[in-house]
């Protein structure tokens, strides 16, 4: 099924102007040899909103978060990320991605021999090299309790740490050069329900303090009914819809009707609801 044009070209859901698109995709072609995972896909990020990206196993998601990160060279089409193609092999356009982009992979990807703290410090010493060591320890000390870690943390290595600490370490590392942009791909995998519900107040409270833009794939139900501004749906190799979720679950497409008004749709929903009630 085609995506839907009235759809996609949706605003966020806070406000009545439409934000500038920090990221835009038209006509996106990924193939892995005879494989194609996406066909002409198009997408639009806005300013200051948490747009959550879901879809079906092998839909694409990370390979759509790769190509934006400029982690992969798509096949075909165009892509616009703060202003640069990621696919460009001009050193000041990579260097202004990686300085105004923070990433958390789905496992951290935290180097197991560093400690916390020293895993902030990476970005820095790379784009700063100049600083002095005092300053990039009181830096990365600021990232991680922003991350919501104690201070006694900054000196463990990852292996010291639980599931839910070690994500919190990776988000301070991707917080380490105040980018006004997040990639976070699947931020909740594998924590329990307190610990995710945490994480997400987490990222909600940082985007709006901050100002962030964040990217969020995802397949947490929780997570898009409490913190999502936007939903985009990945099927049939593109983006099937891109919009509020009160929109979407308006959506005839198969897919987004079985996942989002299955029973634990309806559950998310039904929580989402009660919270608003209570607050």
């Amino acid at each position: 099924m085609a995506a839907d044009p009235d759809l996609q070209r949706q605003p966020p859901a806070r406000g009545q102007d439409r934000p500038p698109a920090l990221i835009r995709v038209r006509g996106l072609v990924n193939r892995f040899g005879r494989q194609t995972v996406h066909e002409g896909l198009d997408l639009d990020v806005y300013q200051g909103e948490i747009i959550g990206v879901v879809g079906g196993s092998g839909s694409g998601k990370s390979v759509l978060m790769r190509s934006l990160i400029g982690l992969r060279r798509p096949d075909a089409g165009e892509i616009s990320v703060l202003g640069v193609d990621p696919r460009s092999d001009d050193p000041a356009d990579r260097l202004h991605l990686e300085r105004s982009t923070g990433v958390l992979f789905q496992d951290g990807a935290l180097f197991s021999s560093l400690t916390v703290g020293e895993n902030v410090e990476v970005p820095l010493k790379e784009h700063h090299p100049d600083l002095p060591d005092s300053l990039r320890y009181e830096l990365s000390l600021l990232k991680v309790r922003l991350a919501g870690l104690p201070a006694d943390a900054l000196d463990k290595l990852p292996s010291q740490l639980s599931g839910g600490m070690r994500k919190r370490a990776a988000l301070a590392r991707a917080l380490a050069l105040d980018p006004p942009m997040l990639f976070l791909d699947e931020p909740t995998a594998g924590l329990d329900p307190i610990g995710a519900a945490a994480f997400d107040r987490l990222i909600r409270t940082l985007q709006q303090a901050l100002g962030l833009t964040v990217f969020l794939i995802t397949h947490d139900l929780d997570t898009l009914y409490t913190i999502c501004d936007r939903v985009a749906v990945l099927a049939d190799r593109n983006v099937v819809a891109a919009a509020p979720l009160a929109e979407i679950e308006r959506h005839d497409h198969p897919w987004i009707r079985e996942y989002f008004h299955g029973p634990r749709g309806r559950a998310a929903a039904r929580a989402a609801e009660g919270a608003a009630q209570e607050s």
